[in-house]
């Protein structure tokens, strides 16, 4: 085998996992100082994404969580003051419940948004544009072989 390449395979892993690491750290705090919990802050992702309106089952199921686990969730996101989602009966079959984004959750959710942003503001500001643009399309080029070569279902 190539002791370069191999080399460079561990370097390019450690480098990732320390990046990784780090960004969860930082995420992780960001969340707490909006008084929200990861799980929390993912189902306002979720929400945000999807229009503001999902269904409990359907979050659970982006998530890789039981039912009753979402259920909780939700509860303690419903149960902060104001709440930052609601239940509604489904509009398209008043059997179902759907889990709504409120204003509040919206903020919430733009409050961590931007201060990630802001962040990632401070930092890119200290690249010229040209190395900022050729990271990008480093990054970008590597996440396109990964998901080409061993997409994730």
């Amino acid at each position: 085998m190539d002791r370069e390449l191999e080399a460079d395979i561990a370097a390019f892993w450690a480098l990732g996992f320390q990046i990784i690491t780090d960004m969860e750290k930082r995420l992780f705090a960001f969340m707490a100082a909006h008084q929200l919990t990861p799980p929390q802050f993912y189902v306002l992702k979720t929400l945000h994404e999807h229009g503001g309106r999902r269904r409990i089952g359907q979050i659970a199921r982006e998530h890789h969580l039981t039912n009753a686990t979402m259920t909780g969730i939700i509860k303690r996101l419903e149960s902060t003051s104001p709440a930052l989602v609601l239940r509604e009966q489904s509009p398209q079959d008043r059997r179902n419940v759907d889990v709504v984004l409120t204003d509040e959750g919206k903020a919430r959710f733009w409050a961590v948004q931007q201060s990630l942003l802001e962040q990632a503001r401070a930092v890119l500001r200290l690249l010229p544009h040209q190395e900022r643009l050729d990271t990008m399309e480093k990054v970008k080029y590597y996440f396109k072989l990964l998901a080409e070569l061993f997409p994730v279902g």
